[in-house]
């Protein structure tokens, strides 16, 4: 994955969170063709960029802090 590439999927990632709809990182990877394992490498990145972005359980979702209820 490029730069480019993972810059896109940071932002789409970001658009699914606050909607709640990613669903599991297993089904976000197999959307974007990409491992679980890069999935979870780029929301690590958000987090570390200030993006208060966290998995929950009940929505299955990756979901943004503020959005989340």
């Amino acid at each position: 994955m490029n730069k480019f590439q993972k810059e896109t999927f940071k932002i789409r990632l970001l658009k699914l969170a606050a909607l709640k709809c990613t669903g599991s990182p297993n089904e976000l990877a197999l959307r974007f063709e990409i491992s679980d394992r890069s999935v979870k490498r780029i929301v690590k990145e958000l987090r570390e960029e200030g993006t208060d972005i966290r998995y929950s359980l009940s929505r299955r979702s990756y979901v943004i802090d503020k959005y989340y209820q």
